[in-house]
């Protein structure tokens, strides 16, 4: 049996839950409890205005759990196919892709340099003349595979 005050004051205690929750989310690493503490304001929410019983409150919060952890999980998913400003930290070549640049050199054996800055990068790619404009396409080891832009 159920006391009265916890089937009183179902609703407050669950947006107490999703409070804490959402507090406890400063201590642990990750973004993890800030999704269950939001459904659990969520589901407080609900309790509050139809006025569920306890079993019907957990399978509330159970199906609002399982929905704000996924929405969570799409909002700060990373994109593989586009490197961000953290992945291409200290990879200055990976940082270049995408880039275009004119050729120093005319490309002989499929092998040429650009200038980057105050800097001088081997690349391959097609027989370009110099003065050609490349684009970066990807990055092998320290050489710079390019196309025509």
């Amino acid at each position: 049996m159920m006391p009265d005050w916890l089937a009183t004051h179902n609703g407050w205690l669950w947006a107490i839950l999703g409070l804490l929750l959402i507090g406890g989310e400063m201590l642990a690493p990750g973004v993890f409890l800030i999704w269950l503490g939001l459904a659990a304001l969520i589901t407080g929410a609900v309790v509050g205005l139809f006025s569920l019983g306890w079993q019907a409150a957990c399978i509330v919060f159970a199906i609002f759990a399982v929905a704000c952890v996924a929405a969570g999980r799409m909002l700060t998913r990373r994109k593989s196919e586009e490197p961000d400003a953290a992945t291409g930290l200290n990879d200055r070549g990976r940082q270049l892709i995408g880039k275009v640049f004119r050729l120093e050199t005319t490309m002989a054996g499929g092998e040429g340099r650009v200038r980057v800055g105050d800097s001088s990068w081997r690349i391959t790619g097609p027989e370009l003349l110099a003065g050609t404009e490349v684009k970066v396409v990807r990055v092998e080891g320290s050489t710079l595979v390019v196309e025509k832009a």
